[in-house]
């Protein structure tokens, strides 16, 4: 399933790019679609930073995103890292009291705060407490007169010369020059780049399984063995899980062995926060929907078939295993190369080299896998050899890995 994320550059006075603004667009490609602010901010989020990659989106910069006042109020500043974004309030959320504490506590959790096309407001009697803790002031040159502009200019470089000033919408040379000779130190619009779309993919989720997590991470003493189970039943969650790991630590330091331990290592309140950051951004497939539950019924297959394998004969790491399985066909799903979506998964060598057909102990069993899941009766006699499993063991094991698979779907 693809995913998109419209960025557009912001310049300095010299046209060099020192941020990009991230934006919500969606397949058709098109101006800013309708939908839900909040939805809109967590879906960019999402996409940029779980699907498709800080490092593709954000090629080092930070990053610009807007903020409603729900998500102001929200823990979601938890899961971002400071040095990464920059917090834009948009121009709708009313300044109280309440608004300037929050801003306060951003400001001291390391974030840089820009207002968004700002106006003064001569109502408002607290722009002076609110200044203190504000980075940026993004005026737009479409939307306001000169006079507008005049009284925030003077306000800001009379009182506030931190805060920089950003021209957005600008259109035109002169447009460009009017800013620069005001002092202003920041550009955006059309006359330097229109926003570019950044695609990837998503593997589509499994809404319900979302809502069996939830529940699980509710509960006053969360059984940590029970939600690394229904993580299991779930590829588009499993994948997820170690894309949030990457995201928290930068990259990739610990190897995950099993799904419990990357549960573990996150924690239970990360990952309910996380659980239902994602959750709220996910919407049906549209397009795709047979081949998708295909590819994720024959992946959870393999993962199931591979653990009961290893089970079998007392194979301490089972669920590397079980990991084997389950990744051998995100390949498809995600429609990259394995060797870049491996590189950027916290996976153990063992799994990562398995995958990668690389001769390791659980090559035997991956293939035996792989070659039940697609019924090629003529390999399956001496691949089970290899693996102590007769040819009378194995309808029993391809229906009780086709139970649990269909089960988890």
């Amino acid at each position: 399933m693809e995913v998109f994320v419209g960025r557009q550059p912001i310049f300095n006075a010299n046209k060099q790019i020192i941020a990009y603004e991230l934006l919500y667009r969606n397949k058709s490609l098109t101006a800013f679609p309708m939908i839900n602010e909040d939805v809109a901010t967590i879906k960019v989020l999402v996409n940029s930073f779980l699907h498709i990659g800080a490092e593709k989106v954000t090629r080092g910069k930070p990053v610009f995103i807007n903020f409603t006042e729900n998500l102001l109020e929200s823990t979601l500043d938890q899961l971002l890292e400071s040095s990464q974004v920059v917090i834009e309030i948009l121009e709708n959320v009313q300044i109280t009291p309440k608004l300037i504490q929050r801003v306060r506590e951003l400001k001291e959790k390391g974030f840089k705060i820009a207002l968004d096309d700002f106006v003064l407001d001569k109502e408002v009697t607290s722009y002076n407490e609110l200044f203190q803790y504000v980075d940026y002031i993004k005026i737009d040159f479409l939307a306001t007169t000169l006079e507008e502009r005049r009284k925030i200019e003077r306000k800001v470089q009379e009182k506030f010369p931190h805060i920089q000033l950003l021209a957005e919408k600008i259109e035109a040379y002169d447009q460009f020059k009017t800013a620069k000779d005001s002092n202003y130190q920041l550009f955006q619009g059309y006359f330097f780049e229109k926003p570019q779309i950044i695609k990837g993919s998503s593997i589509p989720p499994n809404t319900i399984q979302y809502l069996n997590i939830l529940l699980l991470l509710s509960e006053e003493n969360p059984d940590v063995h029970l939600i690394a189970e229904n993580f299991e039943r779930d590829l588009s969650l499993a994948y997820k899980l170690l894309q949030i790991i990457n995201n928290a630590t930068g990259q990739v330091k610990v190897r995950i062995h099993s799904i419990r331990q990357a549960i573990m290592m996150i924690g239970i309140p990360n990952l309910r926060k996380w659980v239902y950051f994602v959750a709220m951004s996910e919407q049906q497939m549209d397009g795709d929907e047979e081949f998708f539950e295909e590819v994720i019924r024959a992946s959870l297959f393999r993962a199931k078939v591979c653990e009961i394998l290893a089970k079998r004969n007392g194979k301490q790491n089972h669920s590397e295993y079980f990991l084997v399985g389950m990744f051998s066909l995100i390949n498809i799903l995600l429609n990259n190369s394995l060797e870049e979506i491996l590189r950027k998964l916290p996976l153990s060598d063992n799994v990562i080299h398995t995958l990668l057909d690389q001769q390791t102990e659980m090559t035997p069993y991956l293939q035996f896998t792989i070659a039940l899941d697609k019924l090629e009766w003529e390999k399956l006699e001496a691949l089970g050899e290899n693996i102590g499993l007769n040819i009378h063991e194995m309808d029993k094991l391809y229906n009780e890995a086709l139970t649990w698979a269909e089960k988890s779907l």
